[in-house]
């Protein structure tokens, strides 16, 4: 594989552990800035409507840049964005530089699946994606504990100078690795992309995303004072669980890849939802006990993430039938469709916090999933 490709995977780790390298910090920021739990969560909220709503507007608007540059710049704004958030004086200025971030977050990987597959051979086209990818995978598993562990004893803007670091080391790899042109098709116009939303089959596959996805992150954001507060167990077991939780997300996604392909999109997702549901169900009677609590947080790993390869396949195939002349604006949809559910799960999660308490998150959540399972339901039962 050409070297460029880890550079982007190495942009991917960066981008991946800021999203949610706070989520294990929401309690000492909260402390520190002098805000509540709510309003420390809509960090995360907001952050992930940059992305929802930054990656198709912005993505429209530079499609005739060239891929280099855009690509480039993009990390130069995301290195700026964490250095604002980590400078921050107060609770406004960081929020500004989420946003920031989020939006060049949303853009960069956008173009990142077809800067990646510019670099290779045809026939190698769904190795370079899945090498890039790669570097969410291990953000998840490394860089959101580790950063959480650096965030728990430097203090919580030590993270945010970390991952500028990691920004900085991946500009210098991105600046030398990717090659002087990549060649790339200018996406469709905004009009085009939107009427992929008018096409049912597609719409219900993104509102499972949703809610399906998105659910979980009612209780996620929230999982640090959750397990201080009602687990009992101290902020440096947060690290531990964010890493098992990290692990889980892993095999989830190995899960999901190989349900999808020997059932289908609709047996599949009924199976992994009605698991989800269920750990979503014995989360509350859980969280009082420690070891009861890191056996249901893998096990809800798990299912959350096995969904997104079983919808994003189903939306891939969806496409290639329906438009295939946009697959890839569908799957970016997808992509947006992902952050909009933990934008919103996210906020819902802030309000319960604020109104019956951290152990109401849970229920919330499961009412999305069961959403999403009504929605399966609506799929062919061909898919």
């Amino acid at each position: 594989m050409p070297l460029g490709l880890f550079a982007l995977a190495m942009a991917a780790f960066a981008i991946g552990t800021t999203e949610f390298v706070i989520v294990g910090l929401i309690p000492e920021m909260a402390r520190d800035l002098s805000v509540s739990l709510p309003t420390t969560g809509l960090l995360v909220s907001l952050y992930a409507l940059a992305i929802t709503l930054g990656a198709p507007t912005i993505t429209a608007l530079t499609g005739r840049l060239p891929r280099r540059g855009l690509a480039i710049g993009l990390m130069s704004i995301f290195i700026v964005g964490n250095l604002i958030a980590a400078f921050a004086p107060g609770y406004g200025l960081l929020l500004f530089g989420r946003i920031v971030t989020g939006v060049a977050h949303g853009v960069f990987f956008s173009i990142g699946a077809t800067v990646a597959t510019a670099l290779v051979e045809r026939s190698r086209s769904a190795q370079a994606v899945a090498v890039m990818f790669a570097g969410l995978t291990v953000a998840m598993v490394v860089g959101v504990p580790f950063g959480t562990f650096i965030g728990q004893h430097f203090g919580w803007r030590a993270p945010f100078l970390a991952v500028a670091a990691l920004g900085a080391i991946s500009l210098v790899g991105l600046t030398t690795l990717l090659p002087k042109t990549i060649p790339h098709a200018p996406p469709a116009g905004l009009s085009s992309q939107f009427a992929l939303l008018a096409k049912p089959r597609l719409l219900i596959l993104y509102l499972i995303t949703v809610f399906g996805f998105g659910g979980s992150f009612v209780v996620f954001t929230y999982l640090s004072p959750l397990m201080t507060s009602v687990t009992r167990v101290t902020e440096a077991a947060v690290s531990l669980a964010l890493m098992l939780f990290g692990l889980a997300t892993v095999i989830g996604n190995l899960v999901g890849g190989r349900l999808a392909d020997r059932l289908g999109t609709r047996r599949a997702l009924t199976l992994v939802l009605i698991g989800l549901a269920l750990s979503l169900t014995t989360l509350p009677f859980a969280a009082s006990h420690v070891g009861a609590m890191f056996v249901n947080l893998f096990a809800w790993g798990v299912f959350a993430f096995a969904l997104s390869p079983i919808v994003q396949a189903g939306v891939v195939a969806t496409a290639e039938t329906e438009a295939p002349d946009a697959v890839g604006t569908a799957s970016g949809f997808n992509i947006a469709a992902f952050n909009l559910g933990i934008a919103a799960a996210s906020s819902v999660g802030g309000l319960l916090v604020a109104g019956p308490g951290l152990l109401a998150t849970p229920w919330a959540a499961l009412v999305a999933v069961l959403v999403a399972l009504a929605l399966v339901q609506r799929i062919r039962a061909t898919a």
